[in-house]
This record gives C-alpha cells, sequence and structure tokens, in this order.
C-alpha cells in the first residue's frame, strides 16, 4: 500500500515521524481520515483521539488537545498544542485532574474560577481516560 509521511509536532518537540497508511484527526466538524493522494487540506481539530495507522495490524493513539493539520502531497504535517500515546497516559493523573476541573466547575460562581479553563480541562482529562479505557493494550496504564 502506499505510504504518507506524518511528522507530528508539539509546542516541545517531534513527537512523531514516519512512514504510515492513515491517520485519523479529530477535526472541528467532526473526525476525519487522511489516505494517500488526499486532497490539499489544512485544517484544525479540536480536543481527541488522533489514530495512525501505520501498517494494517499497527495502530497507534495519541490523545491531543487540538492544533492544525496541513495534508499536501501525501506529506502530512500535524502542530498539536499537546499530544500523549495512550502508553504514556497516567491514569491516575487524569483521574486526579478530572477531579480538580469537577472541583472548580462547581465552584464557578467564586469569582477566583476561570470556568472556560477548568471546562477545557474537564474536557483534556476526560478524553485521557477515555483512551486509556477504550485503546490500552496492557488494560493496567
Amino acid at each position: 500500500m502506499a505510504q504518507l509521511q506524518l511528522e507530528i509536532i508539539t509546542p516541545n518537540k517531534i513527537s512523531y515521524k514516519g512512514d504510515v497508511q492513515a491517520v485519523t484527526v479529530p477535526g472541528t466538524l467532526g473526525s476525519f481520515q487522511i489516505l494517500y493522494n488526499h486532497a490539499p487540506i489544512i485544517s484544525t481539530f479540536e480536543i481527541g483521539v488522533i489514530k495512525v495507522e501505520v501498517s494494517n495490524n499497527e495502530k497507534i493513539f495519541f490523545a491531543t488537545s487540538g492544533g492544525t493539520v496541513e495534508v499536501l502531497n501525501n506529506n502530512i504535517r500535524i502542530l498539536a498544542d499537546s499530544l500523549e500515546a495512550v502508553e504514556s497516559i497516567d491514569i491516575e493523573r487524569a483521574k486526579r485532574a478530572l477531579e480538580r476541573a469537577n472541583q472548580r466547575l462547581a465552584e464557578k460562581g467564586s469569582e477566583n474560577i476561570d470556568v472556560k479553563r477548568a471546562e477545557a480541562a474537564l474536557a483534556r482529562a476526560m478524553n485521557r481516560i477515555k483512551l486509556v479505557e477504550k485503546f490500552s493494550t496492557t488494560g493496567v496504564l
């Protein structure tokens, strides 16, 4: 099968670089898949899961908090605000983040609570937990 070149860049580093068969991105208006000879596109994406199909038998799942994606001439460049492979997610940390966000939202009448920030933290924590529950191969992350 024909290959695409994928590069995923976060603010800290190049997080992934290599040949892939397909990539699924959580687009702003819904998830979309990028295959060989995809039309050129620049799009934003939201909190969700990026699925990278390296081969028919190998898939890699990443939690992301959004960013942009560019596809041109079978080259995919993803600029992600954050990126975590399912194997590297600390589930206990994600659960603590979920609890903190819920506590902040319960206090949203307080002047010291940034509601949008708490809602974003809640969405990121829920995304990480869902990713581990759905795609963890070990079941014990």
